[in-house]
């Protein structure tokens, strides 16, 4: 049994001290906030501001790594997350009736759920776990470090402005804006290697109350619509909410328009993905949500020799913080809780202990956060152009792939696949069958292929002038 303290309380802070519990660690687990969501939803996800956490009131979903990992480590989270209201879609929903079962299907499915539904199921796990000692308003303030023979520090312990706290093991879970590195260095730890990418794309979100967020206005419209200059992407939700998302680039001059809610639905409403939701007229809840300024980061407390420091690991976006284009972060961060619980019984082996955590997360993490930095880089040259980029026979390709599924159950199972990490897309889509389909689905059709087009960057503009004049006379 180990003693660990794990540093911060958002969600991989909470799985990470729920699956050492279980494992039957000792735990103490540190959160900065005062306050804790868990009340009633929509007052905590409507009416709270999470300054530190911007993302939280954006659109989230559970991919299908996320899933198998709670219902294997924390069913009774699992079903408590389905009782407050997420629900569960297999990706083969798409089609009439579903096709062949193939071993691994079963993963393929997205949970519907907004973030603070899957935090209030774990927090209410967490408060039911005895070995856990959960402290609110409690601000991590520095670590305990004591030198290795190797020369590399040790973390023994966090300082709290209650005293010390010693431990075998400390989990930084604090987050992006984590102070640890800092802390590292003026102990004497080198430097860790951090790769930094920043995203040029913008967000903007609103919540509306659908009739029924389980029932698409059309098992053929995408949930994602694309134009030269925008995304429009519709995420119905728990308890029949639905996120309208538009993202475009950081330097559009019309995004400080998106800011104003009649703007906002107006664009949205040009877009078929969300124009298909919102026709019904469903009632906006809140006011529209933006975020910018992102990076994607990868954070280990590594470098090339090895790592930087014993006694300490890093989980959730303290360790990779990925844009959240590709829905892939709660992923990541169950993934590292789950190898944190079933290994720190090593932990008493420090330098060994260390050296595995990070090559494991260098095998297992890594590539998707490489890969989400591509899908960054790809998007924000095709959002920023000017003019359209020229579609090559790769990119003809690639945007053939999500209509060609939405005929064909093996693409569909490829794109599937892709899309809930279980490979990757050049791996899924590299498939010799799976391109021999598209393949043969593009001969038949002369123009290339897209997903439901956005508007024409006039129809755009047309709406944010209409809103600029009526301010004007206003």
């Amino acid at each position: 049994m180990t003693r660990t303290a794990v540093m911060g309380g958002g969600i991989a802070g909470l799985a990470t001290a729920l699956f050492l519990a279980r494992r039957g660690h000792d735990v103490f687990l540190f959160e900065q906030d005062t306050e804790k969501p868990g009340g009633h939803l929509d007052d905590d996800f409507f009416g709270r501001s999470r300054a530190r956490v911007p993302h939280a009131v954006q659109p989230h979903a559970l991919l299908g790594p996320a899933r198998s990992v709670l219902r294997a480590r924390t069913p009774d989270v699992h079903a408590h997350l389905l009782g407050l209201g997420a629900w569960e879609q297999h990706e083969f929903d798409w089609f009439p009736e579903r096709p062949p079962y193939r071993p691994g299907d079963e993963d393929l499915v997205l949970v519907r759920t907004r973030r603070i539904v899957l935090e209030t199921a774990l927090r209410a796990a967490v408060d039911a776990q005895r070995t856990i000692r959960h402290e609110t308003g409690a601000a991590v303030r520095g670590l305990v470090t004591t030198p290795e023979r190797s020369g590399l520090p040790r973390v023994t312990g966090v300082l709290l402005d209650s005293g010390q706290v010693d431990t075998d093991l400390v989990v930084d879970a604090s987050g992006r804006r984590s102070p640890v590195v800092d802390w590292l260095t003026a102990a004497g730890a080198r430097p860790p290697e951090t790769e930094t990418h920043r995203v040029g794309l913008a967000y903007a979100c609103r919540w509306y109350r659908v009739r029924s967020s389980r029932t698409a206005p059309s098992p053929r419209v995408p949930y994602t619509s694309a134009a030269p200059y925008a995304l429009s992407i519709a995420f119905p939700s728990d308890n029949d909410l639905l996120g309208a998302a538009l993202v475009c680039a950081v330097k559009d001059p019309t995004l400080r328009a998106l800011r104003d809610p009649g703007t906002f639905d107006a664009l949205a409403r040009l877009f078929p993905s969300t124009a298909a939701w919102l026709s019904a007229g469903p009632r906006p809840v809140g006011d529209v949500h933006i975020m910018a300024g992102l990076d994607n980061r990868w954070s280990p407390t590594a470098d090339a020799s090895g790592p930087v420091v014993t006694g300490l690991v890093r989980v959730g976006d303290a360790l990779v913080h990925t844009n959240p284009t590709l829905t892939q972060g709660i992923s990541l961060a169950l993934w590292a809780a789950a190898r944190v619980a079933d290994t720190a019984h090593d932990a008493h082996r420090h330098e060994e202990f260390a050296r595995s955590y990070d090559r494991w997360a260098h095998d297992e993490l890594k590539p998707w956060f490489d890969l989400q930095v591509a899908a960054d880089r790809e998007n924000e040259t095709r959002l920023s152009a000017t003019a359209g980029v020229a579609a090559d026979r790769e990119a003809r390709y690639r945007a053939a792939r999500f209509p060609c599924a939405l005929e064909d159950p093996v693409v569909m199972r490829a794109w599937a696949q892709a899309r809930h990490m279980l490979r990757t897309p050049s791996e899924a889509f590299g498939a010799e069958d799976v391109r021999v389909r598209v393949e043969r689905w593009l001969r038949a059709r002369a123009d290339a292929p897209q997903l439901p087009a956005g508007p024409p960057r006039s129809a755009w503009d047309a709406v944010v002038t209409a809103r600029d004049t009526a301010a004007a006379k206003g």
